[in-house]
């Protein structure tokens, strides 16, 4: 089986777990091409170009990555800073302002929750 990285309710695959890492270690935006190669590095059996092109697309979809036409291609960029925010966007998306206001409401009781969640919506905003 397959393993899984999840959090509050955010299920990322193994492949994407593993490219997500890259894009977090990486100094910049990356090309399909190199996070290829950084895959690869790594591995005992090559990924193909075109794996790692649908699952940079998905993992785009979501709003894990952000990516820029250069050229003919693009370029990609992590989105959130780590799976908790990734984790805030995908329930933001999926259920919406009120539910967030719910969770939020919630968490009022934790403080360390709270800082948590502050600082997540802090970095996933660029701020």
């Amino acid at each position: 089986m397959a393993s899984q990285s999840s959090h509050a309710g955010v299920v990322l695959g193994a492949l994407e777990t593993e490219i997500m890492n890259v894009l977090w270690n990486a100094p910049g935006p990356l090309s399909v091409r190199e996070v290829l190669d950084k895959l690869n590095e790594k591995r005992a059996s090559p990924l193909a170009y075109t794996t790692v092109m649908t699952v940079l697309g998905r993992l785009a979809d979501k709003g894990a990555t952000t990516r820029t036409m250069q050229g003919r291609g693009y370029l990609y960029t992590a989105a959130v800073v780590d799976e908790a925010a990734l984790a805030v966007r995908e329930v933001i998306r999926d259920f919406g302002a009120a539910a967030v206001a719910h969770f939020v409401d919630e968490a009022r009781g934790t403080p360390e929750l709270m800082a948590r969640l502050e600082r997540l919506m802090r970095e996933g905003d660029g701020t």
